[in-house]
């Protein structure tokens, strides 16, 4: 099992940056590809970035390219996610994800069994 605590986010102004981490426990995190899903208000959960277990391949939403960048340090058990760019409609709670099923899609959110509880970020305009 995966136990995903994530942390970083808070209140930017549009054009912001923000760091999110995601801290894994577990055996299993180095050999998982690691996600981030986001929620907005009102909205269903969608995908917004994946990575490897090996740091690669990495994948992006594209109303996030060029923006994003999802890495991870397997030594340290951590996820992140690295936010330039930011505008008001980034504004959602963001969850990290470990992967155990491998049935579907990468941005299918049931290939992923791991969550952690989620960090709000809020962007102002």
């Amino acid at each position: 099992q995966v136990q995903l605590i994530e942390s970083g986010g808070g209140l930017v102004q549009a054009g912001g940056s923000l760091r999110l981490s995601c801290a894994a426990s577990g055996r299993t995190f180095s050999n998982s590809p690691m996600a981030w899903f986001r929620q907005a208000p009102g909205k269903e959960r969608e995908f917004v970035s994946v990575i490897g277990w090996s740091g690669t391949p990495t994948y992006y939403a594209d109303f996030v390219k060029g923006r994003f960048t999802i890495s991870r340090e397997n030594a340290k058990n951590t996820l992140y996610l690295q936010m330039i760019s930011l505008k008001p409609e980034d504004t959602a709670v963001y969850y990290c994800a470990a992967r155990s099923r491998y049935s579907g899609s990468y941005y299918d959110d049931d290939q992923y069994a791991y969550w952690g509880q989620g960090t709000q970020v809020t962007v102002s305009s």
